[in-house]
């Protein structure tokens, strides 16, 4: 191998480290903050997780070489010049996502990709598409508000139906097979448009909409036979004592739906650690800008170990963040802004709005914290966060122009 080849797969590897540090502990943090589960589990979980998301059904054909933000045809005559570019993009967007991990700061891997691309386009003289930047500022406002929004209302109706009751454990009898039915219902709808969309099923709406509803009526069913058989007599008993039994259903429900988002977060954003990483490999060795690269299973692979490694090593505090910095979890809590986040991304992106899942769960997180209260907020920890997001698009696109610069004289 030559040199920028296997510089290439070093960064993409880092790239995937950071994601992962970064990214994937925002599935997992309202688990662990919840204590629905211990930092360790969560690891497990959300390793195999996101391994097999990657693996099994992550994108296998990029357009990450173009993302719809920079002329490519600009690069035609010097091929060379993209490879240093994505090259200055990938170690540019992997190093600000590190600083903003160090910093336990939760911040979006495709927004700072996105960064980093127009910054080496801006620094080479390509002509950069605009319009794409405008949707990442309306992801700002959308991703958090929305994820807010329904985070907030489905609290309140858990707290009001469920946790405010006289009686909680009667009460969660009565709703749980209902919350049951919404849970498995929106997990197969995400599954199969946002999972395993990579597979192209495409199966008629009619049957996709069968299949959860199907789903939904039989775990439903379960739940509600299991809580008749193991549930205790509510009568006689102290109502601290049925709010942790309440808590430790929707214990369950949260630790399934944070696995969901970390097996879609591995089908579908690996490509951003192994895109650019396939691209200069394609680039360097065709001399020929392609429209789409197709990435190998190997690199699907490097990328999958990259994301665990990352989240094993470093994920610890992002986890922190989101799990104990915004606001003191409980299961219900987690729950509610777990389920929010898949309803809310789901949604979204069939509505074909701009999304982020880490905007959004941190959304719901505050939507939940809302529902409780403002003096339950931490609101310096959601300004840092908030500044954070601004600043990320502008700090990877700088360091990138200046990787690019570097590079060039050492590669073209």
């Amino acid at each position: 191998m030559t040199l920028i080849v296997i510089l290439s797969l070093l960064v993409g590897l880092y790239l995937a480290w950071s994601i992962g540090a970064n990214d994937v502990a925002n599935a997992m943090g309202t688990s662990v903050g919840s204590r629905s589960i211990s930092l360790r589990q969560a690891l497990i979980l959300a390793g195999i997780a996101e391994f097999a998301g990657a693996v099994l059904v992550g994108e296998n054909v990029s357009d990450t070489i173009e993302k719809g933000i920079v002329d490519t045809g600009f690069f035609a005559a010097a091929p060379m010049d993209l490879v240093c570019g994505m090259m200055g993009a990938m170690l540019a967007a992997a190093i600000w996502v590190h600083i903003s991990t160090f910093f336990g700061q939760p911040v979006s891997t495709t927004h700072s990709i996105v960064g980093a691309v127009t910054g080496f386009g801006i620094a080479a003289g390509a002509r950069i598409f605009w319009a794409k930047q405008g949707f990442i500022v309306l992801s700002w406002i959308l991703s958090p508000l929305a994820g807010g929004i329904c985070a907030f209302f489905v609290f309140r109706f858990v707290a009001k139906r469920v946790l405010g009751t006289e009686h909680p454990v009667q009460s969660a009898r009565r709703i749980a097979p209902f919350l049951v039915f919404a849970v498995f219902f929106i997990l197969v709808l995400s599954f199969i448009y946002k999972g395993l969309k990579n597979l192209k099923l495409d199966l008629p709406v009619l049957a996709v909409f069968a299949i959860a509803t199907g789903t939904g009526l039989v775990a439903a069913a379960v739940t509600g036979l299991l809580i008749r058989r193991f549930a205790p007599r509510a009568e006689g008993l102290p109502i601290e004592v049925e709010l942790l039994y309440v808590e430790k259903i929707f214990r369950y429900l949260q630790v399934m739906t944070a696995c969901y988002v970390a097996f879609a977060h591995g089908a579908n954003d690996v490509a951003n650690a192994v895109g650019p990483m396939a691209a200069v490999v394609h680039v360097y060795t065709h001399r020929v800008i392609p429209e789409g690269v197709t990435v190998p299973p190997w690199m699907l692979a490097i990328g999958g170990l990259g994301i665990v490694f990352g989240l094993a090593t470093y994920g610890k505090r992002v986890i922190a963040t989101i799990g104990t910095k915004i606001l003191e979890l409980t299961a219900s809590r987690g729950f509610c802004a777990e389920f929010s986040t898949a309803t809310t991304v789901l949604v979204c992106s069939k509505m074909g709005l701009p999304i982020s899942t880490s905007h959004t769960i941190v959304g719901a997180v505050i939507g939940v914290a809302f529902a409780r209260g403002l003096e339950s907020t931490n609101t310096r920890v959601i300004r840092d966060i908030f500044a954070c997001w601004i600043v990320t698009v502008p700090v990877a696109g700088l360091m990138s122009a200046i990787f690019y610069l570097l590079l060039r004289p050492i590669f073209v």
